[in-house]
């Protein structure tokens, strides 16, 4: 952070990233999106998010609001169970409900529904073409009322070294542009190449249709937007003060759109909508480049627009969201609550409600937030979150439905990687690599270097047996993005592989789960589950079942459950272990992991025809679902026929 104001109305702004992203910081920061669960936004969910979640990173709408992070922890306060006593059900916390979402849309005048202009999640859409090329004009026009947009960043044009300096506009270094014709070592199997091959024929014979109106269309939809960062959870939010130059925002560079916030408001120190703006960018940055160091420099941007405009929605989204992002969901739900007083038809603020009755286990309310989003703000924020919350439940169908209705309204590149991305996620937990991998060619064919797009193929990758271009793949995304999941992931598959010096390899990625561990709580971030999940297998165990109770105490979600589970179990208390592991898989949501882990506990505390119809059925579902694990069910089975 900068030095502190003189007074209010000269305000000094150093809150740029290149007091981070020093030349000498030779271990980069992570992003701090869960590992554990996969919200809406993309995530993982966590992820979260982060999202997303991770993850999702998102859109600057006409109330000032970014994307909802994906896969992030939150702090319910609620007594944990003791070693004796029997768990509570997931889920069984039921604080009274905000009446935010009772109450008549006041602020309709100034947010008018949207219903008109994009057709909800809870029904199905016309069919549309699946390449958004080929809509029609008319599409633009559940954009038409928000005036300047700001749209989710492409990775491309915003990758994470240490120093964004050092490196080419393009980013193209450490991914070169696909050839038009062969497979690349970044898209071995041509599926990303022959999607570009495609839309670019499509996009020569409708430029020959539309010419200069099609050029019009693109300028007014893109005129304005200003991306956000990489965890898509894209939430249209109000754009930046008028006196800061669009065509800036728009960029796709976020330190760029950083920079020109921060020189706006050096001479504009009282504009409270640009501070909002700022501390948005800021929570974006912190999971694009991975440093969670971000965190106080957002916190001090949104206090200060609160300061000089108490309430204002921009920034109490801008508090939600940075809430979500350190993990802490009660604090999010809070902050979304009040925003949703301000502007009932925030859709950051309805976004970010639903990521965190999500991730604080309140299903049903969560379930119910998603409706109440998908009747005054249709799009693909809300699409996404309610395809998650039917996923939950184990209906697939529907969530497949919706992202597919999502992915036909995107838009924009960082739009269409971050949905068809979830849509490969959602293929890869049921098995379907195939699916999956032609779902994440579609992202990259977006956005090439789209990084959860290449975390989900590489994870494909090694499920269809394609060990080596899966190592490749989840090692350029470490180097870039270095968060728990993807390392245990690429730790795994080092040791799967085994050959030499790969037990070296692996122990150095979960060192690097232990170091981001340890900055993301540095800087505010909640990582008890990140702890948890990582421990179990591969650390201090005493350290992961602390972790997990400490985590349970807070929240009761099916992910929460499953790692209690998994902690209690490798501590050798199976019989407390069984009943978190039960109520993980009792809401129906599909997770060969969950699913594996409960085959196990069941085996260990004597139920073996249980146990093994848990392993067949994780399995069945999705064969591949871990380098390490999937193996260890299959000899679990040998051994207890």
């Amino acid at each position: 952070m900068g030095p502190r104001a003189k007074d209010e109305d000269e305000v000094e702004v150093e809150m740029d990233g290149s007091r981070v992203n020093r030349a000498d910081d030779t271990t980069p920061g992570p992003a701090p999106a869960g590992t554990g669960e996969r919200s809406a936004a993309g995530t993982p969910p966590c992820q979260d998010s982060g999202e997303a979640s991770s993850g999702g990173t998102g859109t600057i709408d006409d109330t000032g609001e970014p994307s909802a992070p994906t896969s992030h922890e939150h702090t319910l306060r609620h007594t944990g169970p003791s070693d004796t006593e029997e768990p509570s059900a997931v889920g069984s916390v039921e604080p009274a409900p905000s009446d935010s979402e009772d109450r008549s849309p006041s602020g309709s005048t100034a947010h008018p529904p949207h219903s008109a202009e994009i057709p909800s999640a809870s029904r199905p859409a016309e069919p549309t073409p699946s390449d958004p090329e080929d809509r029609s004009p008319s599409g633009s026009a559940q954009h038409s009322s928000h005036g300047a947009e700001i749209s989710p960043a492409s990775p491309s044009a915003e990758p994470t070294p240490s120093d964004p300096e050092d490196r080419s506009p393009s980013g193209s270094t450490a991914h070169p542009p696909l050839g038009p014709d062969a497979p690349s070592a970044a898209d071995p199997d041509g599926r990303v190449a022959a999607v570009h091959r495609v839309a670019a024929a499509g996009r020569r014979w409708r430029a020959l249709q539309l010419g200069g109106s099609a050029m019009l269309l693109a300028l007014a939809l893109t005129g304005g937007a200003i991306a956000v960062g990489a965890d898509r959870s894209p939430a249209s939010v109000a754009a930046a003060s008028s006196a800061v130059d669009p065509g800036v925002l728009g960029s796709g560079n976020l330190d760029a759109s950083i920079a020109a916030l921060q020189a706006h408001l050096r001479t504009q120190p009282k504009d409270s909508g640009s501070w909002a703006t700022l501390g948005l960018a800021y929570v974006e940055q912190a999971r694009t480049k991975g440093d969670p160091s971000r965190y106080p420099q957002a916190d001090k941007a949104l206090s200060r627009s609160l300061a000089l405009t108490p309430d204002n929605d921009q920034a109490l989204a801008g508090r939600a969201a940075l809430a979500a992002a350190r993990h802490d969901f009660a604090d999010a739900l809070t902050y979304a609550d009040r925003a949703l007083r301000q502007n009932p038809y925030s859709e950051r603020a309805l976004s970010s409600r639903i990521d965190a009755l999500v991730e604080l286990g309140r299903y049903p309310e969560a379930s119910q937030a998603a409706e109440t989003a998908d009747t005054r703000k249709p799009g693909v924020p809300v699409f996404t979150r309610y395809a998650y919350v039917h996923e939950l439940r184990g209906d697939v169908t529907t969530a497949r439905r919706v992202l597919q209705q999502a992915l036909s309204s995107a838009t924009t590149p960082g739009d269409i990687a971050y949905v068809a991305a979830q849509l490969g996620q959602l293929a890869w937990n049921q098995g379907d690599y195939r699916t999956a991998l032609t779902s994440y060619a579609r992202a990259l064919a977006a956005d090439d270097t789209y990084l959860p797009a290449l975390e989900g193929r590489a994870r494909a990758q090694a499920a269809s047996g394609d060990r080596a271009a899966a190592i490749k793949g989840m090692e350029t995304v470490v180097s870039r993005y270095p968060l728990p999941g993807p390392l245990v992931e690429l730790g795994e598959l080092y040791e799967a592989r085994g050959a030499a010096g790969d037990r070296a390899r692996a122990k150095e990625q979960y060192a690097l789960v232990e170091a981001w561990i340890s900055l993301a709580r540095a800087n505010g971030v909640n990582a008890d589950l990140d702890t948890a999940l990582a421990a179990a297998d591969h650390g201090d165990k005493a350290a992961a079942l602390r972790a997990a109770r400490a985590e349970w105490a807070r929240r009761h979600t099916v992910h929460t459950a499953d790692a209690l589970a998994w902690a209690l179990h490798v501590n050798g208390q199976d019989a407390q272990a069984l009943g978190y592991a039960r109520q993980a898989t009792a809401t129906g949501y599909r997770s060969a992991a969950f699913l594996y882990h409960r085959g196990m506990i069941e085996l260990a505390t004597g139920h073996r025809t249980a146990g093994r119809a848990s392993l067949a059925s994780a399995l069945k579902l999705n064969p591949g679902f871990s380098p390490l694990g999937a193996a260890e069910a299959r000899k679990a089975l040998e051994a207890t026929k």
